[in-house]
């Protein structure tokens, strides 16, 4: 499969790459099996990049792309999100952009991926109360601690997107698209 270039950090990903919200929520009944063995044939046909989110499942998502990947770490970008709070029953609880929240979020995804690293950590939503370079830095800080590789925004306007960029160099964004 062809890579490409995402942003200009540095980062290289497939490109196709497989969203895994389904597999633990969504659009109906979720097979564990089947997904886990849907994520390990997309990675030998030549996928890197598998995107996920603390809020899919709720948490599940992220345990089961873990299991997906533990023998294939080397070969894998994992994107995943933090911002979108929930209960365990799946109760939206808001968003949180706080500095302290988003660190929690990040050492919690971490176990849950069973992984040392994030390759590429978005804020799901932009949280109105926490002023975007509050987020940025914090991201950065993960950066620099070896937490996370790379910060993207998802569903951010073009302002917020430029200020949380003078603060951490955003490499990735995730807008709503249709045709």
């Amino acid at each position: 499969m062809k890579t490409r270039k995402l942003g200009n950090q540095g980062l290289v990903v497939s490109e196709l790459g497989l969203g895994c919200m389904g597999m633990s929520e969504f659009y109906g009944a979720r097979d564990d099996q089947e997904s886990i063995e849907t994520i390990q044939r997309a990675l030998d046909l030549g996928v890197t990049m598998l995107d996920t989110a603390d809020m899919y499942g709720p948490f599940t998502n992220e345990r089961l792309v873990g299991r997906a990947i533990r023998d294939r770490r080397d070969r894998v970008i994992i994107a995943t999100k933090f911002a979108n709070m929930r209960s365990e029953d799946g109760k939206f609880l808001g968003v949180n952009g706080k500095p302290e929240y988003v660190r929690q979020s990040c050492d919690d995804s971490l176990q849950r991926l069973g992984v040392d690293v994030i390759d590429l950590y978005y804020q799901h939503r932009v949280d109105p109360e926490v002023p975007i370079e509050d987020v940025a830095g914090t991201v950065r800080d993960l950066i620099a601690v070896g937490k996370v590789r790379y910060f993207g925004m998802s569903e951010a306007g073009l302002d917020t997107i430029r200020r949380a960029h003078a603060v951490q160099p955003v490499a990735a964004l995730q807008n709503e698209y249709s045709l």
